[in-house]
């Protein structure tokens, strides 16, 4: 009996991954793609921890750490039927953002493949705190 809980807990957590890992590949933007609709009205939100978002951030990013993204949904309400592009160092924690605001009903919400880094590695410009 114990085994098979832990057979599992070891599938739901594997199921988990690979889940992420889709939402990645299905709803995932280049940082160029990023850049662009930022520029042109989309909101772009970091849900990374302050003190990574101070370490280096895209212009205009707006923090939601990913712990507190469901408590501040109204912050962001007027975004439902808007772009969204979401963030953080490498695509997973945005993945699972996306997710969240998806079921929170809004319609048009991207993750940027690759996250801060690949943001970084492109050469785009970065603030610092």
């Amino acid at each position: 009996m114990k085994s098979l809980k832990v057979i599992l807990g070891l599938a739901i957590a594997l199921g988990m991954v690979f889940g992420v890992q889709q939402l990645q590949a299905a709803d995932g933007v280049d940082v160029k793609q990023a850049q662009s609709m930022n520029r042109q009205g989309a909101l772009l939100i970091d849900v990374r921890e302050p003190d990574e978002f101070a370490a280096g951030h895209a212009p205009n990013a707006k923090l939601i750490p990913l712990g507190q993204l469901s408590s501040r949904l109204q912050e962001i309400a007027s975004y439902k039927d808007k772009p969204i592009v979401v963030m953080c160092r490498s695509g997973r924690r945005s993945a699972i953002a996306v997710a969240q605001l998806q079921e929170a009903g809004f319609k048009q919400v991207s993750n940027v493949k690759g996250g801060i880094q690949a943001w970084q590695n492109d050469g785009l410009e970065v603030v610092k705190m």
